[in-house]
């Protein structure tokens, strides 16, 4: 792989990720005449669960479902420049023109307008968008393994550089699919988040894993796939670093988690083997989900790694892949109990979506 950094008309910055280091030179400038950004975001913490919520209220004119010759992903063409200046290009990540969370925010005041309880801050951080092809019309469940493994190493570069940076706590790489899942743009590609707080989530599984090693002296998800392999019940598909699986307790109606079998505490720490290996079959669990109901399968791919400054040992790495849709036509919808309440209602089993998935294989 080759890495080549660059910039666009309005400073944000672009870096190219290149299977291979004969792929062209990347020198193309971007000659459009952009705007000053000026992101206004903050986040906000709330009184009554400790949570943070993100405000970020430029986004509103973001773009929105353009058409495919005015992607704004797709590579540069005469006449026609994008956010991408090359012609073609193998995976590109850039700095995100409408970011939730920036780097360049200005300060606010420590509370809310009379409320003491409701704690304030800038929304400092960064968002990255990741493009994994210059192929508008394909998908990454077309990628190739050697192209999986570049957007692999790019998802590596970017969460160690971005988890450098000062007040950033937790960096979040995903991808989002489809209009059902909400996606303005269908070009191929997923982002990154770096925020300035650890993440709800990942937070009440720092909690778990906690109490479980106080317990039983081990890694709650490392006894888990042990256990599922086992078990062989949940169990979707498997390689030789790699074991993907429903969760036991699965809240989607379709929802796999991908782990390496060894612990690894983030992205960075994968080895080349694992990295590898992944490609594979990450490739294999995504076109068992295409199959499953005979089309492109709206999901959420998120990982989930260590934060930047929790113990290392309390965090197991695991990409979690899921979907709204329960049918070939139908959506679970987050209503009262979920919305509300937080109590997850699944209309399948997590042994029934297994063994639909184990038979959608080649």
């Amino acid at each position: 792989m080759r890495r080549t950094t660059a910039k666009l008309a309005d400073g944000r910055e672009i870096i190219y990720f290149d299977d291979s280091p004969e792929a062209p030179a990347r020198t193309a400038v971007d000659t459009r005449d952009l705007p000053e950004q000026k992101p206004s975001s903050e986040i906000r913490r709330d009184p009554l669960t400790g949570e943070w919520v993100a405000m970020a209220s430029h986004r509103q004119t973001r773009t929105y479902k353009p058409p495919a010759d005015l992607c704004p992903l797709c590579p540069t063409t005469p006449g026609r420049p994008t956010e991408i200046p090359e012609s073609s290009y193998d995976v590109a990540v850039f700095e995100n023109r409408f970011p939730s969370l920036s780097q360049h925010v200005p300060d606010v005041p420590s509370i809310v307008d009379g409320v003491p309880m409701a704690e304030r801050r800038p929304g400092t951080g960064r968002c990255e968008v990741v493009c994994f092809t210059s192929d508008h019309n394909s998908a990454f469940a077309a990628l190739t393994p050697a192209r999986v493994r570049t957007v692999v190493d790019a998802w590596a570069d970017r969460s160690a550089e971005l988890g450098a940076l000062a007040g950033v706590e937790q960096v979040f790489c995903f991808e989002n699919r489809g209009e059902e899942i909400g996606v303005t743009l269908h070009h191929p590609h997923g982002q990154i988040y770096a925020y300035p707080f650890v993440t709800p989530r990942t937070e009440r599984m720092l909690a778990t894993a906690k109490a479980y090693r106080e317990e039983h002296g081990t890694h709650v998800l490392g006894d888990l796939i042990e256990a599922e392999l086992a078990q062989q019940t949940r169990v979707v598909a498997t390689s030789e670093h790699w074991v993907a699986l429903v969760p036991p307790a699965a809240r989607w109606p379709v929802e796999v988690i991908l782990a390496p079998r060894r612990q690894a505490a983030d992205i960075p720490d994968l080895t080349e083997p694992e990295r590898d290996d992944f490609a594979t079959l990450y490739l294999d669990v995504l076109r068992r989900l295409d199959r499953l109901y005979d089309r492109p399968l709206p999901y959420i791919a998120a990982w989930n790694q260590a934060p930047v400054h929790a113990p290392r040992e309390l965090s197991w790495l695991h990409l979690q892949v899921f979907s709204v849709l329960r049918t070939a036509d139908k959506l679970k919808y987050l209503a009262g109990s979920e919305s509300g309440m937080a109590v997850w209602i699944n209309d399948a089993t997590p042994e029934q979506i297994a063994e639909r998935l184990r038979a959608a294989g080649t």
